[in-house]
């Protein structure tokens, strides 16, 4: 097949970067995963050999193979036979990530000392059969501009510097590798980045997509980066989470470094944190997000389907419409009922949300405990619940993601799943 690498060829060579997010299949032609990384550790006097690569596999479960697994690589797909070890991956000392710790660094020239940034790195298989980081896809750096040079292809002897630390890191290659990854993805890559090159890519990524990523970073991890992050960026960033994700993040921070955060933040974010923080995290009040859907009675069907339709709303937020009384930010006016997504598709545009709302299901208080309200999602089959005051005001909405991530273990993220701990798989 024209463009395939064969692996036991000693003259091909292979980009990482480009690598990544490539499809792997076993010799079945069923998908396995894709290309995350690739390991390798160092060797005096040599280039360093490759030792394997790092796969995602469902659910976003990082596993090593060894290179002597992959048969062949062509644009689009990598192929590996034997024994797929679903055990997750765990860096050793001495093993280096291609992509996590080499790419964007900054070296020099052997020759000249010239300063130049790691654009890419090619494996290369020698005539032993093991395959080394032979070739260097680099640019010039300019001091004191954001723009590079050229990029150049050099040998692995032609630059120096890989054994020193990781002080003088960029991060725009590496970001390219991951910048189409879901958050969750996201976080998941981090998780696999020394503490170093996470804070470089957290530095790199805008307010919203940074708090769509801690989001979803379990709460260790994402209290160490919020931590490494100036004062007025990490309010920024808490002010672009969801209310109540960023109050169980500085419940954890402590009551000093989470005061002065709530200081920086805008008046309107932090005054629906803190009203969150002031709730059990694990009642109702603690949950809930501040941020559904109100409307008026007198609001129409058209409307209540445009605002449905704005794309940073979650689905479970967007099953429904919570129809008050004046004031529609939470605490709201009196709470009247719900308009439920399948009804209003049903009801002519002009219909007025007041004729449609569904008053059947109770609304839930405040103080109650994770138990009544899994109890209550599953008795009827819900995806969001509404919570109220004791004078019938809308303060929040509790939804069906929430409670997940109250019930699950609190380091569910990262753990390995127990159906999958040291179990193996036969491909050929």
């Amino acid at each position: 097949m024209s463009g395939v690498i064969n692996l036991t060829n000693r003259i091909n060579r292979v980009f990482i970067a480009r690598l990544s997010g490539t499809a792997v299949f076993d010799p079945a032609g069923d998908q396995v995963g894709k290309v995350r990384d690739a390991i390798a550790t160092l060797q005096s006097g040599s280039a360093p050999r490759v030792l394997g690569l790092i796969i995602e596999v469902p659910p976003r479960r990082r596993i090593f193979i060894p290179i002597t697994r992959v048969t062949s690589i062509e644009p689009g797909t990598v192929v590996i036979t034997g024994l797929l070890n679903v055990r997750r991956f765990q860096q050793r000392p001495g093993e280096l990530l291609v992509l996590g710790e080499f790419l964007d660094r900054a070296i020099n020239l052997t020759e000249t000392g010239e300063r130049v940034v790691i654009e890419d790195i090619a494996m290369e298989q020698n005539r032993r059969g093991d395959w080394l980081l032979n070739k260097i896809s680099v640019s010039r750096k300019h001091s004191g501009l954001r723009r590079r040079g050229p990029s150049m292809t050099l040998d692995w002897s032609e630059v120096s510097d890989f054994t020193t630390s990781e002080s003088d890191h960029g991060v725009s290659n590496l970001l390219s590798t991951l910048v189409s990854l879901h958050a969750a993805d996201l976080a998941s890559a981090l998780h696999n980045l020394s503490m170093h090159r996470r804070i470089e890519v957290a530095r790199a990524l805008d307010d919203e997509r940074l708090a769509d990523v801690l989001e979803e970073m379990n709460e260790e991890e994402r209290v160490a980066l919020i931590a490494q992050l100036e004062g007025e960026r990490a309010a920024d960033v808490l002010g672009e989470m969801d209310p109540d994700d960023a109050a169980d993040l500085l419940r954890e921070v402590g009551s000093e470094k989470a005061e002065t955060l709530l200081q920086l933040m805008e008046p309107e974010d932090a005054e629906d944190v803190r009203r969150l923080m002031t709730y059990e995290d694990y009642s109702a009040g603690g949950m809930m997000t501040t941020e559904p859907i109100v409307l008026a009675a007198d609001n129409t069907v058209a409307e209540a389907l445009a605002a449905l339709r704005e794309s940073d709303i979650t689905p479970a937020l967007a099953s429904q419409i919570y129809v008050t009384r004046a004031p529609y930010e939470t605490p709201t006016g009196k709470f009247l009922g719900i308009a439920h997504f399948q009804r209003l598709l049903r009801e002519p545009p002009a219909t007025l949300l007041g004729a449609v709302i569904d008053t059947e299901n109770e609304a839930l208080s405040a103080d109650k405990n994770l138990a009544e309200i899994s109890s209550y999602f599953a008795t009827y089959n819900l995806v969001a619940v509404p919570i109220i005051d004791s004078n019938d005001r809308l303060l929040g909405v509790v939804t069906v993601d929430d409670v997940l991530d109250h019930l699950l273990p609190e380091n569910w993220r990262n753990a390995n799943e127990s159906q999958l701990m040291g179990r193996t798989e036969t491909l050929s």
